[in-house]
Parts: structure tokens; sequence; C-alpha cells
């Protein structure tokens, strides 16, 4: 018997170690791992430069309190900031804090400036920001919030698209929109970069806030830094986590000048966001994952993944409806139920996760090797094969 709490429903499986992209079951058998924690670990399993960083500092300092300095979160903090639209940096450990404290700068910014009732957020409905009670209203999903009411007021919601309801929908109350460029459980749907730009431009004429939510889509799985970046907006707030800390739980909100000046001391505290094991992983990852050379590589192996994911699905029109993403964030949608093409794929030693819409999401560590894609693309062929 377990004595896990049954909130997961866990497949009968579990591992004993990793390594880049494979994962060694207690069976030793050999799993290629294109779930990697969910878009978490950025550079595979035990890549030897995290090890080294993490012995290293834990035999240095793992935890003080933020009350007093952070060389390393210091370090981390202007990294990302001299390579982002950013000014500022609040650490925190999950993605759901840090959206969580997007919505309070949001909130705090416009309070600072004698405007208390301008706090309402505009989401985009069954969106997907994390697990808090905030979090599960803001992303508009019934289902998640069934049976943890009373509802989290402060939230809004317009349809996937719907432009003329998103407009309709801004009030003298609304105090930003909050986005994921691209839907990551919601079904991997990007926003165009048109539409972004209009985001901006609307959010800049109705004097209004723009969160663009990285948890997901950034730290450069789409081939660039941010996935917004390709459609050259620069939005007020962003929340970021999963793959920062390559395995290692942190989470961050990014501001412009402008909104971080209400964060004054008191407004927001995290015990354990920025402690120094945390920010010295992410310095390392940070390093790697945002060089030139390294972006260069994933948009070459990423195009060359999405080409053949294409050309199987071409070959199988009745099993794949469309492929989804960019970069490393990808979806295939599927015509059959995407439990059993999962399974089947972890049958063939394959390892996926689904997200909404009937779509299967396929996300390899970013420093996948292009014989490992192919090992990938060949188990997907034969499984659409068997299915066909």
């Amino acid at each position: 018997m377990s004595y896990l709490a049954k909130n997961y429903n866990r497949k009968k499986i579990s591992f004993k170690y990793g390594k880049g992209s494979y994962l060694y079951s207690k069976n030793n058998v050999k799993y290629l791992d294109f779930v990697q924690g969910i878009a978490v670990n950025s550079l595979g399993h035990s890549h030897p430069k995290l090890i080294k960083t993490i012995n290293t500092q834990s035999k240095k300092l793992w935890h003080v309190s933020n009350a007093f300095q952070i060389p390393e979160g210091e370090k981390l903090a202007k990294k990302l900031c001299h390579k982002t639209f950013a000014d500022f940096v609040m650490f925190q450990n999950s993605g759901a804090e840090a959206t969580e404290a997007a919505i309070k700068v949001a909130r705090r910014y416009f309070y600072s400036i004698g405007k208390k009732n301008k706090n309402v957020i505009l989401c985009v409905k069954n969106s997907f920001h994390g697990r808090t009670l905030a979090a599960i209203y803001a992303s508009g999903s019934k289902k998640m919030t069934e049976g943890f009411g009373p509802k989290v007021s402060g939230f809004n919601h317009f349809s996937f698209g719907d432009h003329k309801s998103l407009k309709k929908k801004i009030t003298k109350r609304t105090a930003a929109i909050m986005v994921e460029p691209i839907m990551g459980e919601g079904g991997i749907k990007e926003i165009p970069d048109w539409c972004l730009k209009e985001l901006r431009k609307l959010c800049n004429k109705k004097k209004i806030l723009l969160i663009l939510d990285e948890v997901q889509c950034g730290i450069s799985r789409t081939g660039s830094f941010f996935s917004f970046e390709k459609s050259k907006v620069k939005p007020d707030i962003v929340p970021i986590a999963k793959g920062i800390g390559g395995g290692f739980p942190i989470g961050a909100v990014l501001m412009n000048k402008k909104v971080a000046s209400g964060m004054i001391p008191g407004t927001h505290g995290s015990t354990f966001g920025g402690n120094p094991l945390a920010m010295a992983v992410g310095n390392q990852v940070m390093d790697i994952v945002s060089s030139k050379k390294f972006l260069k590589n994933i948009n070459y192996l990423s195009k060359y993944f999405l080409q053949n994911l294409k050309k199987i699905k071409d070959q199988y029109p009745n099993i794949i409806k469309s492929i989804r993403g960019r970069g490393f964030l990808i979806g295939i949608q599927l015509h059959i139920d995407q439990a059993i093409f999962i399974k089947k794929l972890m049958d063939n030693r394959l390892l996926t996760i689904r997200a909404s819409e009937n779509v299967v999401r396929v996300l390899p560590p970013l420093n996948v090797k292009k014989n490992e894609l192919n090992k990938a693309l060949k188990i997907i062929s034969k499984v659409c094969r068997e299915l066909n």
C-alpha cells in the first residue's frame, strides 16, 4: 500500500537513474525521455556541469534567509535582466508561485499609484497558470476549480482567439492581460506574433499591463530565450520556472522598472526563494541555455524534428490530425485516443505526456542529440503504423 495521496494517477513504473535523454527503470529498461519532468530538465538527466555545481555549492551554503544579501541570486538576476526586457527579478520556488507573484505585482502597481480598484486580471479561458487557489481561478477551467470554492475573485476570461470578446471585457477595473504565448497544458496552442503585437498595443491604449507566462515555453525551449521574442514585443511582467533550474526547483518573476516600483519591502516574500543552492544551479543553466551556439542548435534540430513529424502526419492522416508548437515544445494532435497512443509509445520505450484537445506533448531535453530524435521519429512512425 502507498501512503501517498491519490491526487496523481501514476503509471506503474519507476526509475532508478537517468543520463542525458534517457531514464532507466528499476528493471534496467532504457526509456527515451521526452517528458523531462514536463519541460523541466532543460539539460536532460545528470548533466555533469550541474552535478559539479550542486556538489561545489552544497559544501559551502544551502540556505540563508532573504533578510541577508545572497550574491548568487544577485548574479543570476543580473544575467536575466541583461538578457531580457526586465529591470528587476523576484525569485520563487515554482511556476505557480511565480504566476501568483506576477498577479500581486500587477495589482500592487496600480495600488501604489492610487488606483486600488484596478485589480482584475484578464486571462484565456481554459489556460494553465498553476495549481494554487488564485492560479486555478486565473486559468478559468471548470474542471480545475471544481470543489475548491468559494471562487477567488479578480479574474475574467475570454476564449482563445476571440479578440472581440477580449476587447469587450476590458473595463475600468482591468489591471492586466495574462496569457501564455504558447499554451502548454492547453494543447500547445501558439498565439501568433501579430496577435501578441496587438495585445501590446491594446494594453498601451488602455493603460493596463501585459503579463506573458513563460513558465513552460520560456528558457530557450522554443529556440529563443523567451518565446515572445519572435514577436518583438516587450511585456511588463513575465513569470518563469521549470527550465531555469534544469530540474532544481526555481521560479522567478521578471519585471520592468515601472511595475517593480510598487514592490517595496514587506509586500512579498519567500522563505526558500532565491536560496544559494538554487541560485548556483540557475546560474549554470543560464550560462548554457542562453548562448547563441546553444540556441542555434535548438533551432536546427527542432526544425528537422518538426519537418519529419509532419511527414509522418502526412503518411498517417487517419491517426495524426496536426503537429503543433515551436522549438522543442511540440504537440501531436490525434484523431484517436491520446491515452492509447501514449501507452503504445511507452511500450516502445518513448515517454511522452498528454495535453488538452487530445494532444500528446513531446518535450525533449534542449541538448537532445539528432540520433535520439531519429529514434523517437522511428517509434512514433511505428506506433502510427500499428494503429492505422
